[in-house]
């Protein structure tokens, strides 16, 4: 019998589904919705890029409901983990496939891989790395599914804030070098990095020359 699977998406997040939409999942019978009320009765339900809290209830309409998040859990947890990851110097980052829960970020974990970075990737290519993680990681669990079973997390816990616009202030203090990261993770379009000197607000945007 066909698994059937469902991705739910997020309206105010919806960058991954940009790079999940027209990809193919060869074998399996699936569908994208971004309204929760709509997603009933699927064998395995994929929260990708989701931030809004769903109510209890929902884990119950499915058999299996999972979350990609990029931390080593149960370290990490919370907003943006890539971003404060990179912010923090991290450059080889771990990605989890766990289950939802009503705690944030606290199922059990079925799968990890990891995402290397170089320290030269910006924005976009940080996203399109994201991206081909949680494409890998899927598939890998769905070749493995149902065959397969988690383990519950375990060790000291932490949690990352959500990033606001403000989060993209550079210190004019600071060199080139030590605000690079924060370039790096900057959204040119929706939250460019930003200074303040002499009392006005300037508005720096980076490229990288193909």
């Amino acid at each position: 019998m066909q698994t059937k699977i469902a991705f739910l998406f997020d309206r105010k997040n919806s960058w991954i589904y940009d790079f999940l939409k027209d990809f193919n999942f060869d074998g399996y019978f699936f569908k994208t919705f971004f309204n929760y009320e709509e997603v009933i009765g699927f064998d395995v339900v994929f929260l990708l890029g989701y931030t809004t809290i769903l109510p209890k209830h929902f884990l119950k309409k499915n058999k299996l409901t999972l979350v990609v998040h990029e931390s080593d859990l149960p370290k990490g947890k919370g907003f943006a983990p890539i971003q404060w990851q990179i912010l923090e110097g991290i450059s080889h980052i771990k990605i989890s496939l766990i289950e939802a829960s009503e705690d944030v970020d606290s199922g059990d974990i079925y799968l990890q891989s990891q995402i290397n970075f170089d320290g030269t990737e910006l924005y976009q290519e940080i996203r399109e790395k994201q991206a081909r993680a949680t494409i890998d990681i899927i598939k890998e669990f769905l070749s493995l599914y149902p065959h397969i079973n988690p383990r519950k997390q375990y060790g000291n816990e932490s949690f990352y804030p959500r990033r606001e616009k403000k989060d993209s202030e550079l210190k004019i203090s600071k060199t080139i070098e030590e605000n690079f990261n924060l370039l790096r993770i900057s959204n040119n379009d929706d939250w460019p990095a930003f200074f303040y000197f002499k009392g006005a607000k300037y508005i720096l945007k980076i490229y990288k020359e193909k």
